[in-house]
């Protein structure tokens, strides 16, 4: 068996991930469950002869000297694949991420239709927040080739690693992957601003120097995305300011305020149907309100503003989930599960009249 044939049924199958296991069959995860293949359990001579041949010398390097190698890899026909090979109880285990081979639209991914106006956005800062595996890489794929089809620009990319491939449309496209064009991402996040982008995909916002690139940028006329690991919208500034020394949060948040225009959060849930995953995507733009309460350092009061906002564009969770309910795109139980105050969502339910 060669690595090309899982990753072709994977693309066959519509598997989102693939798992590759010593003890165990190769495991294919099929509209968010884990399916294991009618195999035999690989070796640890089969594991290590399937993975090592779709790794880089760099990538051997970094598996033997840190334990772990992030690269990405494609297949024709088949799509293009992170994978993140890793030791475990001494031996090989991987996790590998399946892209679609083009870049989806809002429409194809299932996304409602405000989040359109993220791609609008002439200056300032947009963040994706959610869980690994949430679908957070593949929404802002889709936002930053609306630009590429509308907007004459040059569109810069920093990533480790490349998930999808964009074809120049309007926009001149560049996309630097850590570890193959540029050393560190360190290193990509000091040349950035030097490469003359109007827009900046930035990956994921993980340390202090990120996110003080990132405002820089925004506040130097660049439109900056990012991803973060935040559990709703309005706890991301909590999340963002921890980053920091609390002398700094004072400035941090003014220029928050004032650069910040959008803070998204993904969950993808099981369709009502059995078949395929959709985005629950909270949107929190930054109305004159939420600017307001992030200046004053009121973040325990935008959950509210986030629910009684109805003129931004903005939709709190258990909106998402109480919309897409009554649109029998997903079950109650899916909705209950996902929503962050069960409770509240039921009494919302309450005032729903279904069809």
């Amino acid at each position: 068996m060669h690595i090309d044939e899982l990753f072709q049924g994977m693309a066959k199958h519509g598997a989102s991930d693939l798992h590759i296991k010593v003890g165990e069959p190769p495991v294919f995860r099929i509209s968010g469950e884990l399916v294991r293949l009618k195999s035999a359990p690989l070796t640890d001579a089969e594991t290590r002869e399937l993975l090592l041949a779709i790794m880089t010398p760099k990538g051997k390097q970094d598996l033997e000297t840190r334990g772990y190698a992030d690269f990405s890899y494609q297949l024709e026909g088949a799509g293009r694949f992170r994978c993140n090979v890793f030791k475990q109880l001494g031996k090989l285990s991987a996790a590998i991420r399946r892209n679609r081979p083009k870049v989806p639209g809002y429409e194809d991914l299932g996304l409602p239709a405000a989040i359109a106006k993220c791609a609008g956005y002439e200056q300032g800062l947009v963040l994706m927040g959610g869980i690994t595996g949430s679908g957070k890489s593949t929404t802002i794929a889709a936002i930053l080739n609306d630009i590429n089809a509308t907007r004459r620009c040059h569109i810069l990319t920093i990533e480790d690693p490349v998930e999808f491939v964009y074809v120049d449309d309007k926009a001149i496209i560049n996309q630097r992957e850590v570890g193959q064009d540029v050393a560190t991402f360190e290193d990509a996040l000091r040349s950035a601003v030097r490469e003359d982008p109007d827009v900046m995909l930035l990956g994921e916002m993980r340390d202090a120097e990120t996110f003080e690139t990132a405002l820089s940028a925004a506040e130097t006329g660049h439109l900056v995305f990012g991803t973060i690991h935040s559990s709703g919208a309005a706890q991301t500034i909590g999340r963002i300011l921890d980053l920091f020394p609390t002398q700094k949060h004072t400035q941090i948040r003014t220029s928050l305020a004032f650069n910040l225009r959008c803070i998204m959060n993904q969950k993808l849930l099981p369709v009502a149907t059995g078949k395929g995953m959709i985005p629950a995507v909270e949107i929190m733009f930054i109305s004159p309100i939420m600017r307001k309460l992030i200046l004053d350092g009121e973040d325990t009061k935008m959950s509210e503003a986030l629910a009684r906002d109805i003129e931004s564009g903005s939709e709190s969770f258990n909106k998402v989930l109480a919309r897409l309910y009554k649109e029998k795109k997903i079950s109650m139980d899916s909705a209950l599960t996902a929503a962050p105050n069960a409770e509240e969502l039921k009494m919302t339910m309450r005032g729903i009249t279904f069809a």
